[in-house]
């Protein structure tokens, strides 16, 4: 018996739902509608990957398409959303680079010496 509870948490069976969009927001309702999408993913536990890429963890299938059908449920009346499921084993082997920020050198102040 357990070899089966341990089966079911495998790299493969763990999911992560990405949820990729593209909203208008050049107007107020606009705004509001991306807005309250955003607000409603992040409510049902997704994170902020970038600006318009949330993410998921999911224990397994079933368990990631309540949440994709939580989605389809808070989807705005315009725009381009996408939702893509892969394995958790798919997730490790994702590459991420981080580009350097550049910084500015803060000018020298001048110092004061009293006596």
């Amino acid at each position: 018996m357990s070899i089966l509870s341990n089966d079911r948490f495998n790299q493969y069976q763990i999911m992560w739902l990405f949820v990729f969009f593209d909203l208008p927001t050049e107007t107020k309702a606009e705004r509001k509608a991306a807005s309250l999408f955003r607000k409603e993913l992040l409510k049902d536990g997704f994170n902020m990957f970038q600006f318009s890429i949330y993410l998921r963890h999911c224990a397994s299938r079933e368990n990631a398409d309540v949440h994709e059908k939580r989605v389809r449920k808070s989807l705005p009346k315009y725009g381009k959303i996408g939702v893509l499921c892969i394995t958790d084993k798919q997730f490790g082997m994702m590459q991420i680079f981080y580009g350097q920020k550049e910084v500015s050198v803060p000018q020298p102040v001048q110092q004061l010496e009293l006596f």
